[in-house]
């Protein structure tokens, strides 16, 4: 769009490096060229602008394939208008000379003839053509057919435009399409990480059995040494109980020698000091017994003197010595009570002898 500056009813417009400006006076052309600047009057002015710059045109279409399938093209259109004299004569590139705006929609002319064309050269390559075939190889497929019907479409020359280039982003069923073509591919590498896994798996089971079958060798190694060593510790000990036994044998042949010297040197003494006690005890029974015959017999004479005194003394003299022998052996009285009724017994008992 052109910067356009209003004077007392003049008007200046200044053109951009990339506008292509045309300006006619009269129905003459006054100036033409691109990033131009100039003053013109309003009302006897034509003035057109054409873009020469290279312009990106994208566009999306729906087509079918040769199955019947519908798929979605998304491409992109590079393009420029190589002869502006040509387009501004066949489009309506006019501006208004008082805002710089264009009249018509010329771009969107010219968008529409470019989609219409792509459209129908997709849509001719894509009719003959399946859709797991047009999804693996129809995007290159589609971009050279694009390419060549745009350069071969008469139309374009005459209206001044050159195709840059065409580019084809993606070709794109229909969701539930796209999901069941999806689904082989989506088992095959799934089945190929389950084929992984279980390898990894195998090799790790395989790993963990050869360290298993190590572990177990070792043990079996340790346990066949640990036997050499029962063995080697038996046999050991064994001949430590032989040597113990044999020294053992040694000193119970020296105790029991000296044990019998001793005991033989026991016995003969315990002998002499046996005849030596039996002499003795018998002399001490000798001297005992003479003893208790002397006694004895000092007890009879004793007895016979006694009894030969007691003969001969009388009755009163034997009542007064049992007498003193019972007061001898009567236990000490310290106080006597006398009650009045032993009292009375004892006073009749004198009443009746003073009687007699």
């Amino acid at each position: 769009m052109a910067d356009i500056t209003r004077r007392l009813g003049w008007r200046h417009l200044r053109g951009a490096p990339t506008a292509h400006v045309r300006h006619h006076q009269a129905g003459k052309l006054a100036h033409e060229g691109a990033g131009l600047s100039f003053w013109f009057r309003p009302l006897s002015a034509a003035i057109s602008e054409v873009p020469v710059d290279d312009r990106e045109l994208a566009m999306t279409f729906h087509a079918r394939t040769a199955d019947f399938q519908d798929v979605a093209v998304q491409a992109t259109v590079t393009y420029r208008i190589g002869d502006p004299a040509v387009a501004a004569a066949r489009l309506d590139f006019s501006l208004d000379p008082d805002t710089g705006v264009w009249r018509g929609t010329p771009l969107e002319q010219l968008g529409t003839l470019l989609t219409e064309t792509a459209q129908q050269h997709a849509l001719a390559v894509l009719a003959r053509t399946a859709l797991a075939e047009a999804l693996v190889d129809g995007v290159a497929a589609v971009r050279e057919r694009i390419a060549a019907g745009l350069a071969a479409e008469p139309r374009l020359p005459a209206t001044g435009i050159e195709v840059v280039a065409v580019r084809v982003m993606a070709l794109r069923p229909e969701p539930e399409v796209e999901r069941a073509l999806r689904t082989p591919a989506r088992e095959q590498i799934q089945q190929e990480a389950d084929r992984a896994t279980y390898e990894r798996r195998a090799v790790a089971v395989e790993r963990e059995r050869a360290i298993a079958e190590n572990e177990l060798a070792s043990q079996i190694e340790l346990a066949r040494r640990e036997e050499q060593l029962v063995e080697q510790r038996g046999t050991n000990a064994r001949r430590e109980a032989e040597e113990h036994a044999a020294a053992d044998a040694v000193r119970a042949e020296a105790e029991a020698t000296r044990s019998v010297r001793l005991a033989e040197a026991e016995a003969a003494r315990s002998l002499k000091l046996g005849e030596a006690e039996a002499a003795r005890a018998v002399t001490l029974a000798r001297a005992e017994a003479a003893a208790a015959r002397e006694v004895g017999e000092a007890r009879a004479a004793a007895q016979a003197a006694w009894l030969r005194v007691h003969g001969e003394v009388d009755v009163a003299t034997l009542h007064a010595l049992t007498g003193t022998r019972l007061a001898e052996n009567l236990p000490r009285i310290d106080s006597v009570t006398v009650s009045p009724d032993v009292l009375t017994g004892l006073l009749a008992k004198l009443g009746a002898t003073d009687q007699a």
